[in-house]
C-alpha cells in the first residue's frame, strides 16, 4: 500500500511540473481559453471605440485623426468623414461611438470642452448632426469617451475629472461621472439626482457593459496603485479621489476587481460567455474576469500578454465574437507592422 501511495504521488508531482492544474486551479467559468485571434483591419490610427450596425458593419472612431470609418466583417473599410469640430489634444480627440437604429452618437473634444453629439447615418453619409450634451470637463488627460446603450433603452456615457480629482465628488460637475440620458440628451427617468449623472466619485472611467441580467460595470483608472472593475449602481459614490481600490468605508462603493496599475489600466470592456472582457493598455493584455450568479468577480485571467501590445477597444459583434482594438499609434506605444488593427476572437 505504502508503495502504491509513492507512485500515485509521484504521478500527481510529474502532472503539475508538466502545467496540468487540478480543478482547483482553474477559476469559475474561466477554464477554457479564447480562440486564436484574427485580424479584421489593418492599418488603423488610434482606433478608440467599435459599435455594430443592425446590418453587422460596425463604426470605428480614430481619436486623433477624428475620423469615422465603416469596417464590414471581410475588412473592407470606408470613410465616413472627419468629424468637424473635434480637436485632438493628449487623451482627447474623438471617442466613443453608439447606434441606435439610424441615429450615431459620438463623444469628442472640442475646443473648450467634452461633447456629447448625434448624427443620422444616411448610407455612408453623417448628417444632421445635433450637440445633445456641452460642457463636459475636458484635459490633456481623464477625458473618459465611453459611450453604450444600456438594456434600459438610455444611453450612458463615462467621463474623466481631467486631473482636477476634486470634480469627482461634485455632483453638479459632469466630470468623473457616468451620465445616463435620453436620445435627446435629456437626463433619463429615474435618474437618482434628476440631472444626467448616474454615479459619481470617478477618476477615469473609459469602459462600460452590461451582464444578462442588466447589472452595470465600469472600469476605472487608478492613479499609482489600483485600476478597478465597479459594478454600479445608482446614485453610488465610487470613492475617488478618497479612495483609490477598496476602502471599506460605507461611503463609498467598492470595486469588484483590482489590479495593479502596470497590469491593466483597463480600457474598453464587454460581456461575453459569462465574462467581462477587459482591454489593458500599459498591461497589453485582455483580462477575463469571470462573473458569479450574484454579480461578483471570479479570478481573473490575462489573454494574450505582450503579444499585441495596447488594447483599448472590446465589443461584442453579432457573430460572438469579440473585436478588439490596439492602440499602439496613441503616443505611448511602440507601433507594429500593421498597427493599429482590429482582431477578431472567439471567447470561450
Amino acid at each position: 500500500m505504502r508503495k502504491l501511495l509513492t507512485i500515485m504521488l509521484m504521478a500527481m508531482s510529474t502532472a503539475c511540473s508538466n502545467g496540468l492544474a487540478s480543478d482547483g486551479d482553474v477559476p469559475p467559468t474561466a477554464t477554457g481559453g479564447p480562440g486564436e485571434p484574427k485580424d479584421v483591419v489593418t492599418g488603423l490610427s488610434v482606433p478608440w471605440a467599435i459599435a455594430f450596425l443592425p446590418g453587422g458593419d460596425a463604426l470605428v472612431t480614430e481619436r486623433d485623426s477624428a475620423r469615422v470609418v465603416r469596417v464590414r466583417p471581410d475588412g473592407k473599410v470606408t470613410s465616413l468623414g472627419t468629424i468637424s469640430g473635434v480637436r485632438p489634444e493628449g487623451e482627447g480627440g474623438l471617442m466613443g461611438v453608439a447606434v441606435k437604429d439610424e441615429q450615431v452618437f459620438l463623444y469628442y473634444s472640442a475646443e473648450q470642452d467634452n461633447r456629447i453629439v448625434r448624427y443620422r447615418l444616411s448610407g455612408d453619409r453623417l448628417s444632421d448632426e445635433r450637440v445633445l450634451v456641452r460642457g463636459i470637463p475636458k484635459g490633456g488627460i481623464h477625458n473618459g469617451g465611453r459611450l453604450a446603450f444600456g438594456p434600459d433603452g438610455y444611453l450612458y456615457a463615462a467621463t474623466g475629472e481631467t486631473g482636477d480629482d476634486q470634480l469627482a465628488q461634485q455632483r453638479d460637475s459632469l466630470g468623473g461621472k457616468i451620465l445616463r440620458m435620453t436620445v435627446d440628451g435629456a437626463p433619463a427617468p429615474g435618474n437618482p439626482f434628476g440631472t444626467l449623472v448616474y454615479s459619481y466619485g470617478h477618476r477615469n472611467v473609459q469602459g462600460l457593459a452590461w451582464d444578462p441580467s442588466g447589472r452595470l460595470y465600469a472600469t476605472e483608472f487608478g492613479q499609482n496603485t489600483y485600476d478597478e472593475v465597479n459594478l454600479i449602481k445608482a446614485g453610488g459614490n465610487y470613492g475617488w479621489p478618497e479612495v483609490e481600490g477598496r476602502g471599506d468605508d460605507p461611503r463609498f462603493v467598492n470595486p469588484i476587481v483590482t489590479w495593479t496599475t502596470d497590469e491593466a489600466s483597463p480600457s474598453g470592456m464587454a460581456y461575453a460567455k459569462d465574462s467581462l472582457w477587459v482591454a489593458a493598455l500599459r498591461g497589453e493584455r485582455l483580462w477575463q474576469v469571470p462573473l458569479k450568479p450574484d454579480g461578483s468577480a471570479g479570478e481573473p485571467v490575462a489573454r494574450f500578454t505582450d503579444r499585441y501590445g495596447r488594447l483599448r477597444a472590446v465589443t461584442s459583434a453579432p457573430d460572438g465574437t469579440l473585436w478588439v482594438g490596439t492602440s499602439n499609434k496613441d503616443g505611448r506605444g511602440s507601433p507594429r507592422p500593421g498597427d493599429d488593427r482590429i482582431l477578431s476572437i472567439i471567447p470561450s
